[in-house]
């Protein structure tokens, strides 16, 4: 790979503690989920809600180029991503995922046909490709 970009990040004490971007732009205080045994404070966050931001907006990235190679014209793209995290079967925790995509304006025979096409692109869906599940929805 050449590579074109590096994010940097450090994590102090897990996940009850803080994490911030080398530039020092992002800093974050992390709680465990209540489901995992957390508290979930006010003003924090947990590392599934940061990927699940990442991934929605390189999905919505990946949404665009595809529609701009296949000259569809777009009018405005909104990508939920849901991130779970949960018990798996081999033990311990694994993740999973559904995006849950809306192209105001767009057929959905066509839409559903740009979601598709992005899957194949997005370096987050080429991350996760045969290691979580990952659904994709198209919403009117």
């Amino acid at each position: 790979m050449k590579v074109l970009y590096t994010a940097q990040a450090t994590a102090n004490e897990g996940r009850d503690g803080r994490v911030e971007s080398s530039d020092g732009f992002l800093k974050f205080e992390l709680t465990k989920p209540k489901g995992l045994g957390g508290s979930e404070k006010p003003g924090t966050t947990n590392p599934e809600q940061l990927f699940a931001c990442g991934y929605s907006a390189c999905f919505a990235g990946a949404v665009a180029f595809v529609a701009n190679q296949k000259k569809v014209a777009l009018n405005g793209i909104e990508v939920t991503a849901k991130v779970d995290i949960g018990l798996i079967e081999s033990g311990g925790l694994g993740l999973g995922a559904e995006l849950q995509v809306r192209l105001p304006g767009i057929e959905r025979a066509q839409a559903e046909e740009l979601v598709q096409a992005a899957h194949q692109v997005c370096p987050y869906s080429k991350a996760t490709r045969n290691n979580i599940e990952v659904k994709l929805s198209v919403l009117d």
